[in-house]
């Protein structure tokens, strides 16, 4: 069996090697030879036909820790397994679109209103819009649809500074939350296979309202409660991911913040000393050799 694991083409910084070397040594010590390419890297052509060229099929399965929605979608067309999959991946990367897969599913979420795309030269935010937006209070959260570490993500505190944002992110894909749960903190918990395997509780530092570990947030240990744990491996199981990290929010039940189809684990395992690299290995090649 042979392994190949896709890393995005422009990677910033060294976290992003050692997660995918983490997942190689792991396949590897359990027989698998693996390598670790650059999305740049890997040939991939749809010829006039429509059909899918490449030479990745030497492969028999890929961890894909990338977003590009094309490749993914042209790697399973030319009958790859993907871990996870280009639906789940693409339902991910647009945060948005994350909270649609979960309306109606039985899972809290942060009260959300989606800003209205603009194409149009010169516009400006409609007040009708930006009316209802204020019904949320303040302070409220604007949220880019596509980011990771935190980009993309601002505490809104008053009018003025709500409709400067809109103005400054009129041509992007964004949206806005009630502010809920407690400043700078949430609960990480990573879950493969459908089964919570690791947890933290990450907490901002200073004055910083985002808790991410890239941002200065820091991990510590904690027991999962099983209402965290449930709605966890409840949202893994609606978006169809094998692999990922699901952000909660403290509140009378767990209010989902943010999924995350390629979760980094470096932050978790030293907190909790699971490996988390060896438990996805094992899930992978379990589903591989079924």
């Amino acid at each position: 069996m042979k392994g190949l694991i896709v890393m995005n083409a422009y990677p910033n910084g060294e976290k992003f090697y050692r997660q995918s070397d983490r997942i190689k040594t792991e396949l590897e010590k359990l027989g698998v030879k693996t390598d670790v390419l650059l999305n740049g890297e890997i040939a991939v052509t749809l010829d006039e036909i429509g059909e899918v060229k490449t030479k990745a099929v030497e492969y028999d399965f890929v961890v894909y820790l990338d977003k590009d929605k094309y490749l993914s979608r042209l790697l399973e067309g030319a009958g790859l397994r993907l871990f996870n999959s280009a639906k789940a991946i693409e339902t991910c990367d647009d945060k948005m679109l994350t909270y649609l897969a979960l309306k109606g599913k039985g899972v809290k979420i942060p009260e959300t209103i989606s800003a209205p795309l603009c194409y149009t030269p010169n516009a400006t935010p409609q007040k009708n819009f930006l009316d209802e937006v204020e019904r949320l209070g303040f302070p409220l959260v604007a949220k880019k649809s596509y980011g990771s570490f935190g980009a993309g993500v601002e505490l809104v505190k008053n009018r003025e500074e709500l409709e400067k944002k809109e103005k400054e992110w009129l041509y992007l894909p964004h949206f806005y939350q009630k502010f809920v749960g407690k400043k700078g903190q949430d609960i990480r918990v990573i879950v493969i296979g459908g089964k919570a395997v690791g947890a933290m509780e990450r907490i901002a530092v200073g004055d910083e309202f985002r808790s991410n570990i890239e941002l200065g947030g820091k991990g510590e240990k904690i027991d999962l409660p099983i209402e965290y744990k449930q709605t966890a491996e409840k949202v893994a199981q609606i978006i169809g991911l094998e692999y990922c990290g699901v952000d909660l929010l403290e509140g009378e039940t767990p209010i989902v913040c943010e999924v995350n189809s390629n979760a980094f684990f470096e932050g978790l395992e030293s907190v909790t000393g699971v490996n988390i690299a060896k438990l996805y290995a094992e899930y992978i090649i379990n589903i591989m050799t079924k």
